[in-house]
């Protein structure tokens, strides 16, 4: 029987978790022996690449590839016909559902390119120079369409129509002809209209997000090799092996147990590499030229052809009494979704006011497809766009009624026990906590100089649980691997190794941990969604007490007593019976006479983790303007977040940091621009701007400790809720400095320079 930690364990007895240890493959990678996605390669292996639509949107007439086929050293091309013709069937998981059909036809397009980028064809030669030649060849006959990037433009009557089969699904009844809004999202409490019309003060805006990229470092990469006896190996960059080995399989109509896939190190993802580009043709182009096949992007392809997060135009009102309790809001967003349905205007809809007690509100939500390439996930999706709506008119709300921002928010503040807007009670949740500490923090009282301002905002992310397995294998020296199938991209094999150190009651440097490929450890979902260490955590804590429990029982073998006479204390076995007369046996004596007591010392366990503690941030922003120039600086920040517990308070920090950084870059800088042809003119990191470190100032992180009694060590997730405040925490706090709000996203010096000059003339 597996002994039950106390749940969660109280900090005075920890001796790992809140450490702060060095990561245990932070030295490979600061020197270079890190293997990434580009960084495999097998004997024999051609090169593969990919042609593209030069069309925004475009019917493909034909595809001739016979020259290409005939050039010395090419030695395959597949176009869509290579592939199965899949019917729709939606994939749950991950950070937002798939459909399959939609899928496929976003790694190789079927009958229509549907946005600059989109691949056409793909090719496999003996070089690079050679692949390009090949695709040179191909000739393909377009008849080009009128195509839409922006959303609303999409929505109208009138608009070039995606797909002749879409209907908008959440409506009443059926429309009777097919549309580019995808489905309608719509959450009703209350009486918003009456609660609008009893209000002392409304408050009412519009707000625009462009598209933006996740902006990893590393380009999506991959090597694939199909074996004659149809077996397949993938070695690739991902958030997931499975999702990977799930995708392929389903696109390329193969059994999954014919596909192994190995995760590399990943540098960066973000939510942008939770789907499938390049393997899925990279497998087609070995299975027809019966050779290993490796793919790497250009920066140019990634930022063409795969996800950004969606561009929207968002309207909010609220309404509220004088004394700052608000009775009412209305929130309507409209999402991009890309080529295929599927922006994250869901979750969009149920974070907006998930920070908010309001008794009566309507939320709305519109999921839009346009000539763009496919959304995918970006960190906490769809969360970021929606609180800077919500919380730039939460903003103008306390403006209008001479409140503090954060005594505003505190007197609506949901509280455990408060229903939320998206359905459940809170509990054990840490929102009121994490205003405080920004209320009392030295910041929020510290004077601002000349153009400066200071803007305040809030954020939520619901956190998930979900499949994981992890395996604890003791080796003969009493020193331990823990085996997961989670790729590590904030520092999760840390995190694992505390977790089944503090279990096993071992120094953690006794421990290794590892992430295995899908032939190596049972299912794992991908990792997104903040759920690892929370989800994958909490199997390793259970298959270290399975370890636990056995060692207890060879202990009792050796002994000869009951097993129930045995204690686990401090990495050592305890016998409780005072006549034995027994010295405690050390995990590293057992290992070493395991043979005598049954065999190796191992457990696996799988679960499918429930009860993820939602997340709350309060961030605090200073933002100087240049008057003359329009340039805005951040000259401090400082983040609270309720982290449950930390179990590596550095990588927590971390967290909040990265999440921070990434949105001060898309509140100042960053946006997909669009030339009248559709095709993006800003593919690169040089003219798409990405905030760099002398962009910033120190960013301060204040963790928040309320633990998830769900987990055995107070876990919740930490990597989505960073990321939500800061678009609106700079613009309120710009709004702060000039006196102007600016409601469009980024707030670039021409914007900035606009709006000044516009403010002066008026």
């Amino acid at each position: 029987m597996s002994e039950t930690l106390e749940r969660p364990a109280a900090k005075a007895d920890l001796q790992v978790v809140g450490t702060r240890p060095i990561r245990p493959d932070g030295a490979d990678k600061v020197t270079g022996r890190a293997a990434y996605g580009a960084d495999f390669n097998m004997p024999g292996q051609l090169v593969g690449k990919v042609l593209r639509s030069p069309h925004a949107h475009a019917r493909i007439v034909s595809i001739d590839a016979s020259k290409a086929k005939a050039l010395p050293g090419a030695k395959a091309v597949v176009t869509a016909a290579d592939f199965p013709d899949l019917a729709s069937e939606v994939l749950e998981g991950g950070e937002q559902a798939s459909n399959l059909r939609d899928l496929s036809l976003n790694v190789m397009a079927r009958g229509k390119a549907l946005y600059h980028g989109h691949a056409v064809a793909a090719v496999a030669a003996i070089s690079s120079e050679v692949a390009d030649e090949a695709l040179s060849r191909i000739k393909v006959t377009y008849e080009v369409l009128p195509h839409v990037t922006e959303v609303e433009a999409a929505m109208a009557p009138d608009a070039p129509l995606l797909h002749d089969h879409l209907f908008t699904e959440g409506l009443e009844a059926r429309p009777d002809k097919p549309s580019n809004v995808a489905r309608r999202h719509r959450n009703l409490r209350g009486d918003p209209e009456a609660a609008f019309a009893d209000a002392d003060v409304v408050v009412e805006g519009r707000y625009v997000t462009p598209p933006v990229h996740q902006g990893y470092i590393e380009p999506q990469a991959c090597v694939a090799a199909w074996a004659e006896d149809g077996r397949c190996d993938v070695w690739s960059s991902s958030q997931g092996q499975f999702m990977v080995r799930t995708y392929c399989a389903k696109v390329l109509g193969v059994e999954i147990s014919d596909i192994r896939v190995t995760p590399a190190e990943i540098g960066g993802g973000f939510g942008g590499k939770t789907t499938v580009y390049l393997e899925p043709l990279a497998l087609a182009l070995s299975r027809a030229s019966g050779h290993p096949v490796k793919m790497v992007m250009t920066r140019e392809e990634v930022f063409r052809a795969t996800g950004p997060t969606s561009g929207s135009v968002m309207n909010v009102r609220f309404g509220a009494k004088k004394d700052g309790t608000i009775t009412a809001a209305e929130v309507e967003l409209k999402f991009q979704a890309g080529a295929f349905p599927g922006s994250p205007v869901g979750a969009a809809c149920m974070t907006a006011l998930a920070c908010y007690d309001v008794p009566n509100f309507l939320i709305t939500g519109y999921d839009v497809v346009n000539n763009t390439p496919k959304v995918a996930a970006y960190r906490a999706p769809g969360a970021p766009i929606a609180a800077f709506a919500v919380e730039s008119a939460i903003d103008d709300l306390a403006r209008a009624l001479s409140m503090d921002p954060i005594a505003l928010r505190e007197k609506n503040a949901v509280r455990d026990g408060t229903k939320a807007s998206y359905g459940p009670t809170y509990q054990n949740i840490g929102y009121v906590e994490t205003l405080a500490a920004i209320r009392d923090s030295e910041h929020y009282k510290a004077p601002l100089g000349p153009n400066q301002g200071r803007g305040v905002a809030v954020g939520f992310w619901f956190n998930v649980g979900g499949e994981s397995t992890a395996a604890v294998n003791i080796a003969e020296d009493g020193s331990a691997v823990v085996v997961t199938g989670n790729p590590d991209i904030g520092g999760s094999r840390a995190s694992m190794a505390m977790m089944a150190a503090e279990t096993l009651g071992i120094p953690v440097e006794r421990v290794r941990p590892m992430v295995a490929d899908t032939a190596s450890i049972g299912y794992s979902m991908l990792t997104g969604g903040s759920r690892t260490t929370f989800a994958t955590g909490m199997a390793v804590v259970q298959a270290a007490e399975k370890v636990i429990a056995d060692l207890k029982a060879r202990a009792a073998k050796l002994w000869d007593v009951p097993a129930d006479q045995v204690e686990w204390r401090g990495g050592e076995a305890i016998c409780l019976d005072p006549k034995a007369d027994k010295k405690p046996l050390t995990l590293e004596t057992l290992a070493a006479q395991s043979a005598r007591t049954g065999g190796p010392i191992a457990a696996q366990v799988s679960i499918n983790a429930q009860g993820a503690g939602p997340g709350f941030g309060v961030h605090l922003c200073d933002v100087e303007v240049d008057p003359e120039t329009g340039q805005v600086s951040v000259v401090r920040y400082t983040a609270a977040q309720d982290v449950g517990r930390a179990i590596h308070p550095s990588y927590v920090e971390g967290q909040v940091q990265g999440g921070v950084a990434q949105g001060v870059g898309w509140a100042l800088n960053e946006e997909y621009i669009f030339d009248a042809q559709g095709q993006m003119e800003n593919p690169g990191f040089l003219d798409y701007r990405m905030p760099v470190a002398s962009d910033l100032p120190m960013l301060d992180a204040i963790l928040v400790e309320v633990p998830n009694p769900r987990h055995p060590y107070g876990a919740k997730g930490v990597g989505e809720v960073p990321i939500v405040p800061p678009l609106a925490a700079v613009a309120n706090a710009l709004r702060g400095a000039t006196g102007v709000r600016i409601p469009a996203l980024p707030l670039s010096p021409p914007k900035v320079l606009a709006a000044l000059d516009g403010a002066k003339a008026g």
